[in-house]
């Protein structure tokens, strides 16, 4: 059974405890603990079952045995909560003057009383928040790295001359968590009139070829075959990177990933990923994407038709042995397709109403509960990193992405509801992870949990975050 959100009370007494059944009133505003019963919201938000609290043990559960919680005596005063997820659980402060609206008046002022749930949460959120000295000192150690290294590519290369830099990643979505230590940098390079060809059934993988035999200067890559081979670049690109950083302090370049179509740059404490990219203009995105990018009930048709007007990018990365092939293309020589600049401009402008989490307009929680959920997955793999390698923060993101198309309103993700939002978004994940499918929000063919066709690792994450959710999130303290 799924559990209730934190601050949610199980319905049956601790053990050794008498069930109450006279009514009482609290005899002053201090003595109210008043408890919200899990009604199904009004915006069209499936209800979650309920769960006891008790501890249960699995192979994820905290090896320190676990405190018993100690309820009071539910109270038994005429519930009358207003209609609307928004209004649930609010309750007069002691010291406040409570009105039927379930709203605290303060000074003359009517604002709403955050649930208990929340409150858990939002002190998370508030753990990892980053500093705004070291986002600006990280940021700044970056930027000038990165642009001595555009600056040395685009001067020392014919090749990689009209180069560019396109900032990606979590930290330029503002989705990133704890620390300023990973930085993603696309370098960027633009392509006219080419051919695309699927190298896989699911449509995230390409070969590439020019159209007419341009003349381009990219033409030194080019096969006898026409492709143009994504590893021969990658090699060079990795080369001049390297030339640039040979007389920079306290950088170093990593040693490369089998199929990473990044170089991996420790600058001191940060780790800074560049990629290489083609920038593709193309009348159209790939007819693979033709099903996915479902945002007209969320973001509305205009926006999506701007967004589809933009280039689409390609980078050199690869899955299973670099010499597997295809038609004569080699796998190390196609290209994986990426939306990441959409998704960025999609976090940032992630409301159905334009003043969405902006100044004097609503707050959604929608970012917060990705960071939660980012959070969570990360601390569980540091706790079982082999039996949960095979799952990402992206993973986390594309979750979000379909959890926004389905519950498309701002109303639905309030932030005064994000213990309910974030609980929902759990369900979400585990739904996927039950079903082994978790499709690209562009290319909805490509399955994200591929990788992890282990049945028993999905099962065994599932148990992990059950575990979490009926024991009050341990992990997050």
């Amino acid at each position: 059974m799924m559990p209730k959100s934190i601050g949610a009370r199980a319905k049956s007494p601790p053990p050794g405890r008498a069930k109450k059944t006279t009514p009482q009133r609290a005899t002053s505003p201090n003595a109210s603990t008043r408890r919200v019963k899990d009604t199904a919201p009004s915006n069209g938000t499936p209800r979650r079952p309920s769960a006891s609290l008790e501890t249960k043990s699995h192979p994820c559960a905290k090896k320190t045995p676990a405190k018993p919680t100690h309820h009071k005596a539910p109270k038994t005063t005429p519930d009358k909560r207003p209609e609307g997820p928004e209004k649930r659980g609010s309750q007069a402060a002691a010291t406040d003057s409570p009105s039927p609206s379930g709203s605290v008046k303060k000074g003359g002022v009517r604002c709403k009383k955050i649930p208990s749930g929340n409150k858990v949460l939002l002190g998370v959120l508030e753990s990892l928040k980053i500093s705004k000295q070291a986002r600006s000192e990280a940021t700044d150690k970056v930027n000038d790295v990165v642009d001595c290294i555009l600056k040395h590519v685009k001067t020392s290369s014919e090749c990689f001359q009209d180069i560019a830099k396109l900032p990606t990643g979590s930290y330029y979505e503002n989705v990133k968590i704890s620390e300023p230590d990973e930085f993603d940098i696309m370098l960027t390079v633009p392509v006219h009139r080419v051919q695309l060809e699927q190298f896989d059934s699911d449509g995230a993988f390409y070969s590439v070829s020019f159209k007419r035999n341009p003349k381009t200067p990219l033409a030194n890559f080019v096969l006898k075959d026409g492709t143009l081979s994504a590893h021969n670049m990658l090699v060079e690109f990795r080369k001049h990177v390297i030339e640039a950083t040979t007389l920079m302090k306290d950088v170093q370049v990593e040693r490369k990933k089998k199929g990473c179509p990044a170089v991996t740059l420790q600058v001191k404490e940060i780790s800074v990923d560049i990629v290489l990219g083609l920038e593709v203009h193309s009348m159209s995105w790939p007819a693979m994407t033709k099903d996915g990018f479902n945002i007209v009930d969320w973001l509305g048709t205009k926006v999506k038709k701007d967004f589809k007007l933009k280039p689409f990018y390609l980078v050199p990365k690869y899955v299973g042995k670099g010499w597997d092939e295809k038609e004569g293309v080699h796998a190390r020589d196609a290209w994986r397709i990426s939306f990441s600049h959409i998704e960025k401009g999609i976090l940032k402008n992630h409301g159905s109403a334009k003043t969405c989490c902006e100044s004097g307009g609503s707050k959604c929680c929608r970012k917060q509960c990705l960071k939660l959920l980012k959070h969570l997955l990360n601390e569980l793999k540091q706790e079982h990193p082999k039996e949960l390698s095979k799952f990402f923060s992206y993973q986390a993101k594309t979750v979000l992405l379909h959890g926004c198309v389905k519950r498309p309103n701002d109303s639905q993700w309030e932030l005064a509801n994000l213990d309910d939002c974030f609980q929902q978004l759990l369900d979400d994940f585990i739904r996927h992870l039950e079903t082994g499918s978790l499709p690209h929000f562009f290319v909805p063919t490509y399955n994200l949990l591929e990788s992890c066709s282990d049945s028993k690792k999905r099962e065994f994450l599932i148990d992990c975050i059950n575990s979490e959710r009926n024991n009050m999130f341990p992990i997050f303290k």
